[in-house]
């Protein structure tokens, strides 16, 4: 965990939101269709795999309901930024923000691992990815702050409004 805490460090770069100054595109494909390819050969070919635009997400997989077990659909998100790789469970409203991984078995976990390894990705556990992230990069919640502070002094009342902290999901898995 603590290299891949680094690892997450060593890539924020707050000049640069939504991809790496040296990004790669090619290698970014091939990454995200090995990864599409091991979940397709082991969950069948309904694993749906999409681009984002505007994110610091490359693209996700996701796996249907009846292939993921009980926490619902399994969203396989790669990040721009250093090949990470998440795994979160949840519909298509409240995944892949900062949501935990729920109901996925330690097996898939191990298998996830190994399949990001073999596509050149370094997996990046749920539990690390929602540790405080305080880091130089803006995300959503400080977006949020600024805005609550601003209503606050046009004369809003935005009493009992309150902003969740940013998390490293927010960093490397979410629009920017």
């Amino acid at each position: 965990m603590d290299r891949i805490r680094e690892l997450l460090t060593e890539h924020d770069d707050p000049r640069q939101r939504e991809r790496p100054r040296d990004f790669d595109p090619k290698a970014s494909a091939r990454r995200f269709a090995r990864l599409t390819e091991a979940l397709q050969r082991r969950f069948g070919p309904s694993c749906r795999a999409g681009l984002w635009q505007d994110a610091s997400v490359y693209g996700s997989i996701v796996v249907p309901a009846e292939g993921a077990g009980p926490g619902g659909p399994v969203w396989v998100l790669l990040s721009n930024f250093g090949g990470f790789v998440r795994a979160v469970t949840g519909t298509d409203s409240d995944a892949p923000g900062a949501a935990g991984a729920k109901g996925l078995s330690d097996a898939f976990v191990t298998w996830l691992d190994e399949a990001c390894t073999a596509a050149g990705c370094v997996f990046v556990p749920s539990a690390l990815l929602l540790e405080r992230y305080e880091g130089p990069t803006p995300t959503h919640a400080d977006d949020d702050r600024i805005f609550l502070e601003a209503l606050e002094a046009a004369g809003y009342d935005v009493d009992g409004e309150e902003v969740t902290p940013p998390v490293w999901a927010d960093r490397y898995f979410d629009y920017v």
